[in-house]
């Protein structure tokens, strides 16, 4: 009885050695960061950039065109008949609330945009990250890059964002080489 409890405690400290022993990993990373950084990351923002670089090449024309009749006015408001004047004042503050709500919508159909196509990515993300952390004994990992994860220093030797970005290029690369659908020619004499 007594070597039963002699025993008992050891056992006790022996798994508690164990456990210790076990490293329990952790992990960082910018979820963002590593999304941008994959080549669909940034084959969608070269995709983004091309839509929207002409409507700001647009929105730039419109300023420089109130800068002219701001200018306009500035230097002969002095000399103008009143009524040319209002007229060029009133198309001038017309002319800059039609360029705001255009800038403002056009900010707002980008941001959605920008929003699919992360969330489209951060599925994805999401499965590599996850087959990442049970390959590589990772027990927690958190994202650097949200304001709401209330990380105040990280390790760069914890960090995994470059790590996810090669296996998430890797994992997505092999699908696309294999994705042109194999069909055979028709045969002759028949339509598609």
């Amino acid at each position: 009885m007594r070597s039963c409890l002699i025993l008992i405690p050891a056992l006790l400290c022996a798994g508690l050695v164990a456990h210790a022993q076990a490293p329990n990993k952790v992990g960082v990373i910018s979820i963002q960061g590593a999304i941008i950084g994959t080549k669909d990351g940034q084959k969608a923002s070269q995709q983004l950039d091309a839509k929207f670089v002409p409507k700001q090449k647009e929105f730039d024309g419109r300023q420089n065109d109130i800068a002219q009749l701001e200018q306009q006015l500035s230097k002969g408001g002095a000399v103008m008949a009143e009524d040319k004047r209002l007229q060029l004042t009133r198309e001038i503050d017309e002319k800059k609330k039609r360029l705001e709500r255009d800038m403002q919508d056009a900010e707002d159909v980008l941001k959605g945009e920008q929003q699919a196509i992360l969330a489209k990515l951060s599925e994805k993300m999401l499965s590599v990250i996850e087959k990442y952390a049970k390959d590589n004994g990772y027990y927690l990992i958190l994202d650097v890059g949200d304001q709401s994860t209330p990380i105040l220093y990280a390790s760069s030797n914890i960090d995994i964002t470059q790590d996810i970005i090669s296996l998430y290029d890797r994992s997505t690369a092999a699908p696309a080489l294999t994705s042109a659908p194999k069909t055979a020619p028709p045969p002759p004499g028949t339509v598609r």
